[in-house]
Protein backbone atom coordinates (compact mmCIF):
# COMPACT_ATOMS: atom_id res chain seq x y z
CA UNK A 1 0.00 0.00 0.00
CA UNK A 2 1.28 3.16 -0.48
CA UNK A 3 2.50 5.38 2.30
CA UNK A 4 -0.38 7.74 4.04
CA UNK A 5 1.41 10.95 4.29
CA UNK A 6 3.39 12.40 2.18
CA UNK A 7 7.45 12.76 3.30
CA UNK A 8 7.25 17.26 3.85
CA UNK A 9 4.84 19.70 4.66
CA UNK A 10 4.48 21.44 1.29
CA UNK A 11 3.73 17.56 -0.11
CA UNK A 12 0.89 17.27 2.73
CA UNK A 13 -0.62 20.14 1.79
CA UNK A 14 -0.68 19.97 -2.13
CA UNK A 15 -2.22 16.20 -1.12
CA UNK A 16 -4.85 17.26 1.48
CA UNK A 17 -5.62 20.07 -1.41
CA UNK A 18 -5.62 17.17 -3.95
CA UNK A 19 -8.00 15.44 -2.13
CA UNK A 20 -10.68 17.55 -1.58
CA UNK A 21 -10.71 18.74 -4.43
CA UNK A 22 -10.89 15.20 -5.86
CA UNK A 23 -13.98 14.74 -3.50
CA UNK A 24 -15.91 16.98 -5.32
CA UNK A 25 -14.92 15.77 -8.76
CA UNK A 26 -15.76 12.76 -7.69
CA UNK A 27 -19.71 13.82 -7.21
CA UNK A 28 -19.54 15.49 -10.93
CA UNK A 29 -17.99 12.60 -12.65
CA UNK A 30 -20.57 10.14 -10.94
CA UNK A 31 -23.77 12.59 -11.31
CA UNK A 32 -22.97 15.11 -13.61
CA UNK A 33 -24.56 14.06 -16.40
CA UNK A 34 -27.52 12.75 -14.92
CA UNK A 35 -27.93 16.35 -12.85
CA UNK A 36 -27.86 17.81 -16.18
CA UNK A 37 -30.57 14.86 -17.95
CA UNK A 38 -32.53 14.37 -15.27
CA UNK A 39 -32.61 17.28 -12.91
CA UNK A 40 -32.66 19.89 -15.57
CA UNK A 41 -33.96 17.99 -17.85
CA UNK A 42 -31.55 18.59 -21.12
CA UNK A 43 -31.83 16.11 -23.94
CA UNK A 44 -28.84 14.06 -23.71
CA UNK A 45 -27.56 15.10 -27.23
CA UNK A 46 -27.23 18.76 -26.01
CA UNK A 47 -25.49 17.60 -23.10
CA UNK A 48 -23.16 15.86 -25.04
CA UNK A 49 -22.31 18.81 -27.67
CA UNK A 50 -22.26 21.12 -24.59
CA UNK A 51 -19.96 18.71 -23.37
CA UNK A 52 -17.53 18.81 -26.35
CA UNK A 53 -17.72 21.92 -26.78
CA UNK A 54 -16.25 22.40 -23.43
CA UNK A 55 -13.31 19.61 -24.13
CA UNK A 56 -12.14 21.58 -26.92
CA UNK A 57 -11.87 24.35 -25.30
CA UNK A 58 -9.86 23.08 -22.29
CA UNK A 59 -7.44 22.32 -24.70
CA UNK A 60 -6.63 26.18 -25.87
CA UNK A 61 -6.13 27.32 -22.40
CA UNK A 62 -4.04 24.31 -21.03
CA UNK A 63 -0.51 25.73 -22.16
CA UNK A 64 -0.89 29.75 -21.97
CA UNK A 65 -1.88 28.91 -18.27
CA UNK A 66 0.93 26.62 -17.52
CA UNK A 67 3.40 29.24 -19.68
CA UNK A 68 1.32 31.69 -16.93
CA UNK A 69 2.19 29.38 -13.89
CA UNK A 70 5.99 29.42 -14.72
CA UNK A 71 6.58 33.27 -15.54
CA UNK A 72 4.65 33.99 -12.46
CA UNK A 73 3.96 32.15 -9.87
CA UNK A 74 2.78 28.68 -10.00
CA UNK A 75 0.52 28.55 -6.49
CA UNK A 76 -1.58 32.02 -7.27
CA UNK A 77 -1.96 30.82 -10.54
CA UNK A 78 -3.22 26.95 -9.28
CA UNK A 79 -5.77 28.61 -6.55
CA UNK A 80 -7.19 31.25 -9.52
CA UNK A 81 -8.23 28.25 -11.58
CA UNK A 82 -9.48 26.78 -8.54
CA UNK A 83 -11.86 29.44 -7.28
CA UNK A 84 -12.88 29.75 -10.91
CA UNK A 85 -13.78 25.66 -11.58
CA UNK A 86 -16.08 26.87 -8.07
CA UNK A 87 -17.97 29.79 -9.65
CA UNK A 88 -18.09 27.95 -12.44
CA UNK A 89 -19.67 25.08 -10.50
CA UNK A 90 -22.31 26.47 -8.97
CA UNK A 91 -23.34 28.07 -12.25
CA UNK A 92 -24.74 24.97 -12.82
CA UNK A 93 -27.87 26.16 -10.49
CA UNK A 94 -28.58 28.61 -13.12
CA UNK A 95 -28.04 26.38 -16.21
CA UNK A 96 -31.67 25.70 -16.77
CA UNK A 97 -31.37 25.68 -20.70
CA UNK A 98 -28.75 24.77 -23.45
CA UNK A 99 -26.35 28.30 -23.82
CA UNK A 100 -26.10 28.94 -19.77
CA UNK A 101 -25.05 25.27 -19.42
CA UNK A 102 -22.58 25.33 -22.24
CA UNK A 103 -20.83 28.64 -20.58
CA UNK A 104 -21.11 26.97 -17.76
CA UNK A 105 -19.13 23.79 -18.26
CA UNK A 106 -17.04 25.39 -21.07
CA UNK A 107 -15.80 27.78 -17.77
CA UNK A 108 -15.34 24.67 -15.44
CA UNK A 109 -13.58 22.17 -18.45
CA UNK A 110 -11.23 25.37 -19.25
CA UNK A 111 -10.48 25.80 -15.16
CA UNK A 112 -9.97 22.30 -14.71
CA UNK A 113 -7.79 22.22 -17.81
CA UNK A 114 -5.38 25.05 -16.69
CA UNK A 115 -5.19 23.76 -12.77
CA UNK A 116 -3.75 20.72 -14.08
CA UNK A 117 -1.00 22.39 -16.01
CA UNK A 118 -0.65 25.29 -13.12
CA UNK A 119 -0.41 22.59 -10.72
CA UNK A 120 3.05 20.94 -12.34
CA UNK A 121 5.59 23.30 -11.42
CA UNK A 122 4.01 22.86 -7.09
CA UNK A 123 4.61 19.05 -7.81
CA UNK A 124 8.21 19.43 -9.86
CA UNK A 125 9.25 22.28 -6.88
CA UNK A 126 8.22 20.01 -4.09
CA UNK A 127 8.12 16.76 -5.51
CA UNK A 128 11.96 16.12 -3.96
CA UNK A 129 14.40 14.44 -5.95
CA UNK A 130 11.88 12.12 -7.62
CA UNK A 131 8.68 14.45 -8.66
CA UNK A 132 7.23 11.42 -10.75
CA UNK A 133 7.31 9.59 -7.60
CA UNK A 134 4.91 11.98 -5.77
CA UNK A 135 2.99 13.05 -8.66
CA UNK A 136 2.07 8.85 -8.62
CA UNK A 137 1.48 9.34 -5.18
CA UNK A 138 -1.81 11.79 -6.07
CA UNK A 139 -2.70 9.87 -8.74
CA UNK A 140 -3.38 7.87 -5.21
CA UNK A 141 -4.72 10.03 -3.25
CA UNK A 142 -6.80 10.79 -6.64
CA UNK A 143 -8.67 7.83 -6.71
CA UNK A 144 -9.33 7.33 -2.87
CA UNK A 145 -11.14 11.00 -3.35
CA UNK A 146 -13.09 10.28 -6.26
CA UNK A 147 -14.15 7.02 -4.64
CA UNK A 148 -15.33 8.93 -1.73
CA UNK A 149 -17.40 11.43 -4.02
CA UNK A 150 -18.65 8.53 -6.08
CA UNK A 151 -20.59 7.25 -2.73
CA UNK A 152 -21.66 10.32 -1.79
CA UNK A 153 -23.33 10.86 -5.52
CA UNK A 154 -24.75 7.24 -4.64
CA UNK A 155 -27.06 8.65 -2.47
CA UNK A 156 -27.77 12.09 -4.84
CA UNK A 157 -29.07 9.59 -7.45
CA UNK A 158 -30.78 7.42 -5.05
CA UNK A 159 -32.90 10.21 -3.77
CA UNK A 160 -33.17 11.79 -6.78
CA UNK A 161 -34.79 15.23 -6.48
CA UNK A 162 -33.66 18.51 -8.16
CA UNK A 163 -32.92 20.06 -4.23
CA UNK A 164 -30.95 16.58 -3.81
CA UNK A 165 -28.97 17.53 -6.51
CA UNK A 166 -28.60 21.33 -6.32
CA UNK A 167 -26.74 20.41 -3.07
CA UNK A 168 -24.27 18.36 -5.04
CA UNK A 169 -23.36 20.75 -7.23
CA UNK A 170 -23.00 23.69 -3.95
CA UNK A 171 -21.08 20.52 -2.60
CA UNK A 172 -18.85 20.01 -5.18
CA UNK A 173 -18.05 23.74 -5.64
CA UNK A 174 -17.37 24.39 -1.50
CA UNK A 175 -14.93 21.21 -2.36
CA UNK A 176 -13.18 23.69 -4.62
CA UNK A 177 -12.92 26.62 -2.85
CA UNK A 178 -11.96 24.52 0.59
CA UNK A 179 -8.56 22.98 -2.24
CA UNK A 180 -8.09 26.69 -2.88
CA UNK A 181 -8.25 27.65 0.46
CA UNK A 182 -5.69 24.96 1.85
CA UNK A 183 -3.15 26.02 -0.89
CA UNK A 184 -2.70 29.32 1.34
CA UNK A 185 -0.45 26.85 3.78
CA UNK A 186 1.81 26.43 0.41
CA UNK A 187 5.21 28.41 0.43
CA UNK A 188 5.00 30.32 -2.81
CA UNK A 189 7.26 29.07 -5.12
CA UNK A 190 9.49 32.24 -6.94
CA UNK A 191 8.39 32.04 -10.74
CA UNK A 192 11.22 30.95 -13.34
CA UNK A 193 13.33 33.47 -14.70
CA UNK A 194 13.08 33.78 -18.25
CA UNK A 195 15.36 32.78 -21.08
CA UNK A 196 16.43 33.34 -24.44
CA UNK A 197 15.09 31.80 -27.75
CA UNK A 198 11.26 31.51 -28.59
CA UNK A 199 8.72 32.07 -25.68
CA UNK A 200 6.60 29.02 -26.40
CA UNK A 201 9.44 26.26 -26.67
CA UNK A 202 7.61 23.36 -26.01
CA UNK A 203 5.30 23.77 -29.24
CA UNK A 204 8.97 23.72 -31.05
CA UNK A 205 9.48 21.00 -29.52
CA UNK A 206 9.22 18.24 -32.04
CA UNK A 207 9.95 15.08 -29.94
CA UNK A 208 8.15 16.16 -27.10
CA UNK A 209 5.10 16.87 -29.10
CA UNK A 210 5.31 13.22 -30.99
CA UNK A 211 5.63 11.47 -27.10
CA UNK A 212 2.54 13.77 -26.55
CA UNK A 213 0.53 12.81 -29.37
CA UNK A 214 1.77 8.93 -28.21
CA UNK A 215 0.24 9.28 -24.68
CA UNK A 216 -2.81 10.97 -26.31
CA UNK A 217 -3.27 7.71 -28.16
CA UNK A 218 -2.42 5.19 -25.08
CA UNK A 219 -4.91 7.48 -23.12
CA UNK A 220 -8.21 6.29 -24.76
CA UNK A 221 -7.39 2.92 -22.73
CA UNK A 222 -9.19 5.30 -19.57
CA UNK A 223 -12.27 5.09 -21.29
CA UNK A 224 -11.82 1.24 -21.81
CA UNK A 225 -13.28 0.52 -17.63
CA UNK A 226 -15.81 3.94 -17.87
CA UNK A 227 -17.46 3.80 -21.28
CA UNK A 228 -16.64 0.40 -23.13
CA UNK A 229 -16.82 -2.49 -20.27
CA UNK A 230 -20.03 -1.22 -19.63
CA UNK A 231 -21.72 -0.84 -22.74
CA UNK A 232 -20.10 -4.23 -23.23
CA UNK A 233 -21.27 -6.10 -20.17
CA UNK A 234 -24.98 -5.16 -20.71
CA UNK A 235 -25.38 -5.72 -24.48
CA UNK A 236 -22.82 -7.98 -25.43
CA UNK A 237 -22.60 -10.62 -22.72
CA UNK A 238 -24.60 -12.99 -19.98
CA UNK A 239 -22.83 -11.38 -17.14
CA UNK A 240 -24.75 -9.89 -14.33
CA UNK A 241 -25.09 -5.75 -14.46
CA UNK A 242 -23.83 -5.59 -10.99
CA UNK A 243 -20.72 -6.81 -13.00
CA UNK A 244 -19.55 -3.05 -13.90
CA UNK A 245 -19.36 -1.78 -10.27
CA UNK A 246 -17.15 -4.58 -9.56
CA UNK A 247 -14.99 -3.87 -12.24
CA UNK A 248 -14.57 -0.03 -11.02
CA UNK A 249 -13.67 -1.06 -8.04
CA UNK A 250 -11.37 -3.83 -8.68
CA UNK A 251 -9.25 -1.13 -11.16
CA UNK A 252 -9.64 1.48 -8.64
CA UNK A 253 -8.44 -0.52 -5.26
CA UNK A 254 -5.34 -1.78 -7.77
CA UNK A 255 -4.33 2.00 -8.83
CA UNK A 256 -4.52 2.84 -5.31
CA UNK A 257 -2.39 0.28 -3.43
CA UNK A 258 -0.18 -0.48 -6.47
CA UNK A 259 0.83 3.35 -8.45
CA UNK A 260 3.58 4.30 -6.14
CA UNK A 261 5.33 1.34 -6.18
CA UNK A 262 4.81 1.02 -9.62
CA UNK A 263 6.33 4.09 -10.52
CA UNK A 264 9.37 3.27 -8.05
CA UNK A 265 11.10 1.22 -10.87
CA UNK A 266 10.01 3.44 -13.75
CA UNK A 267 13.19 6.22 -12.60
CA UNK A 268 14.68 7.14 -16.62
CA UNK A 269 13.19 8.21 -19.87
CA UNK A 270 14.21 5.02 -20.67
CA UNK A 271 12.50 3.01 -18.41
CA UNK A 272 9.51 5.09 -19.20
CA UNK A 273 9.12 4.04 -22.44
CA UNK A 274 9.83 0.23 -22.10
CA UNK A 275 6.80 0.69 -19.42
CA UNK A 276 4.79 2.34 -22.46
CA UNK A 277 6.29 -1.02 -24.15
CA UNK A 278 4.66 -3.17 -22.20
CA UNK A 279 1.77 -1.16 -20.96
CA UNK A 280 0.68 -1.41 -24.95
CA UNK A 281 0.93 -5.26 -24.87
CA UNK A 282 -1.29 -5.70 -21.52
CA UNK A 283 -3.87 -3.74 -23.09
CA UNK A 284 -3.87 -5.77 -26.41
CA UNK A 285 -4.05 -8.87 -23.74
CA UNK A 286 -7.11 -7.84 -21.67
CA UNK A 287 -9.13 -6.65 -25.12
CA UNK A 288 -8.74 -9.88 -26.41
CA UNK A 289 -9.99 -11.69 -23.07
CA UNK A 290 -12.78 -8.98 -23.22
CA UNK A 291 -14.06 -10.12 -26.51
CA UNK A 292 -14.13 -13.65 -25.55
CA UNK A 293 -16.76 -12.98 -22.79
CA UNK A 294 -19.37 -12.77 -25.39
CA UNK A 295 -21.83 -15.34 -25.75
CA UNK A 296 -20.41 -17.71 -23.07
CA UNK A 297 -21.95 -18.70 -19.88
CA UNK A 298 -22.08 -15.68 -17.16
CA UNK A 299 -19.95 -17.43 -14.70
CA UNK A 300 -17.65 -17.88 -17.33
CA UNK A 301 -17.78 -14.22 -18.58
CA UNK A 302 -17.92 -12.73 -15.40
CA UNK A 303 -14.28 -14.80 -14.48
CA UNK A 304 -12.83 -13.15 -17.97
CA UNK A 305 -14.30 -9.77 -17.79
CA UNK A 306 -12.56 -9.78 -13.85
CA UNK A 307 -9.42 -11.10 -15.20
CA UNK A 308 -9.13 -8.96 -18.39
CA UNK A 309 -9.92 -5.53 -15.94
CA UNK A 310 -6.80 -6.69 -13.67
CA UNK A 311 -4.56 -7.12 -16.19
CA UNK A 312 -5.74 -3.68 -18.14
CA UNK A 313 -5.56 -2.20 -14.97
CA UNK A 314 -1.74 -3.36 -14.68
CA UNK A 315 -1.15 -1.75 -18.18
CA UNK A 316 -2.82 1.20 -16.77
CA UNK A 317 -0.04 1.35 -13.76
CA UNK A 318 2.94 1.08 -16.38
CA UNK A 319 0.78 3.96 -18.60
CA UNK A 320 0.59 6.30 -16.04
CA UNK A 321 3.82 5.92 -14.65
CA UNK A 322 5.42 6.53 -18.37
CA UNK A 323 3.69 9.56 -18.70
CA UNK A 324 4.64 10.89 -15.44
CA UNK A 325 8.27 10.23 -16.00
CA UNK A 326 8.65 11.45 -19.45
CA UNK A 327 6.84 14.42 -19.13
CA UNK A 328 9.03 15.50 -16.40
CA UNK A 329 12.51 14.47 -17.48
CA UNK A 330 12.03 15.62 -21.06
CA UNK A 331 10.16 19.17 -19.98
CA UNK A 332 13.12 22.30 -19.52
CA UNK A 333 12.88 23.02 -15.36
CA UNK A 334 11.89 26.67 -16.73
CA UNK A 335 9.23 25.82 -18.46
CA UNK A 336 7.63 23.07 -16.52
CA UNK A 337 4.21 23.96 -17.09
CA UNK A 338 4.53 24.84 -20.31
CA UNK A 339 5.41 21.23 -21.08
CA UNK A 340 3.16 19.55 -18.72
CA UNK A 341 0.22 21.88 -20.28
CA UNK A 342 1.49 20.88 -24.00
CA UNK A 343 1.79 17.07 -23.14
CA UNK A 344 -1.82 17.18 -21.50
CA UNK A 345 -3.13 17.68 -24.73
CA UNK A 346 -2.57 14.04 -25.63
CA UNK A 347 -5.35 13.34 -22.63
CA UNK A 348 -7.79 16.02 -23.71
CA UNK A 349 -7.74 14.87 -27.18
CA UNK A 350 -8.40 11.15 -25.31
CA UNK A 351 -10.98 12.34 -23.56
CA UNK A 352 -12.92 14.19 -26.01
CA UNK A 353 -12.43 11.45 -28.87
CA UNK A 354 -12.22 8.58 -26.86
CA UNK A 355 -15.75 7.22 -26.19
CA UNK A 356 -16.81 7.43 -29.80
CA UNK A 357 -14.14 5.79 -30.85
CA UNK A 358 -14.26 2.75 -28.22
CA UNK A 359 -18.08 2.69 -29.34
CA UNK A 360 -17.81 2.98 -32.74
CA UNK A 361 -14.91 -0.21 -32.65
CA UNK A 362 -15.66 -2.51 -29.51
CA UNK A 363 -19.64 -1.99 -29.40
CA UNK A 364 -20.95 -0.97 -32.77
CA UNK A 365 -18.12 -3.59 -34.69
CA UNK A 366 -18.22 -5.79 -31.78
CA UNK A 367 -15.57 -8.53 -31.45
CA UNK A 368 -13.36 -7.72 -34.32
CA UNK A 369 -13.05 -3.96 -32.93
CA UNK A 370 -11.49 -5.13 -29.80
CA UNK A 371 -8.67 -6.93 -31.29
CA UNK A 372 -8.30 -3.59 -33.40
CA UNK A 373 -8.08 -1.07 -30.33
CA UNK A 374 -5.97 -3.85 -28.29
CA UNK A 375 -3.34 -3.81 -31.36
CA UNK A 376 -3.71 0.55 -31.25
CA UNK A 377 -2.64 0.12 -28.12
CA UNK A 378 0.43 -2.30 -28.24
CA UNK A 379 1.37 -0.44 -31.64
CA UNK A 380 1.66 2.78 -29.86
CA UNK A 381 3.65 1.16 -27.03
CA UNK A 382 6.08 -0.35 -29.44
CA UNK A 383 6.47 3.09 -30.60
CA UNK A 384 7.38 5.06 -27.34
CA UNK A 385 11.24 3.81 -27.32
CA UNK A 386 12.20 5.26 -30.29
CA UNK A 387 10.36 8.31 -29.75
CA UNK A 388 11.57 8.87 -26.01
CA UNK A 389 14.95 8.19 -27.94
CA UNK A 390 14.83 11.05 -30.17
CA UNK A 391 13.52 13.05 -27.12
CA UNK A 392 16.82 12.15 -25.19
CA UNK A 393 19.40 13.03 -27.96
CA UNK A 394 17.51 16.31 -28.79
CA UNK A 395 18.14 17.21 -25.00
CA UNK A 396 21.33 16.33 -25.01
CA UNK A 397 22.13 18.07 -28.10
CA UNK A 398 20.73 21.63 -26.32
CA UNK A 399 22.38 20.58 -22.95
CA UNK A 400 26.35 20.67 -25.06
CA UNK A 401 25.28 23.77 -27.25
CA UNK A 402 24.33 25.58 -23.38
CA UNK A 403 27.61 23.92 -22.00
CA UNK A 404 29.45 25.42 -25.41
CA UNK A 405 27.80 28.78 -25.52
CA UNK A 406 28.13 29.49 -20.93
CA UNK A 407 32.42 30.67 -21.32
CA UNK A 408 31.68 32.45 -23.60
CA UNK A 409 28.97 34.67 -21.92
CA UNK A 410 31.15 34.72 -19.25
CA UNK A 411 33.79 36.12 -20.96
CA UNK A 412 31.70 39.11 -22.42
CA UNK A 413 30.22 39.88 -19.06
CA UNK A 414 33.73 39.78 -17.75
Amino acid sequence: MPRLMPDTGPQRVLAASNFIYTVGSGLYLTAGVLYFTEAVHLPASQVGLGLGIAGFLALALGVAVGHLADRHGARGIYGATLVVQALATAGFVLADSFWPFVLAVCAAAAAKAAGIAARSPLIRHYGGDRPQEFRAYLRAVTNVGISFGAMLAGGVVAVGTLTAYHLMVVGNAIAFVVSAVILILLPPVAPVPTTGGPRWIALRDRPYLLLTVLDGIMAVQFKVLTVAIPLWIVGATTAPHWLISATMLTGTIIVVAFQVRASRNIDSPAAGAHAYRRAGAAFLIACALISLSAGIPACAAATLLITAVVIHTIGELWHSAAGFEVSFALAPRHATGQYLGVFGLGAGLAEAFGPGLLIALCITWGRPGWYVAGAMFALTGLAAPPAVRWAQNQQHHQHTLQTQLAPTDKASTA
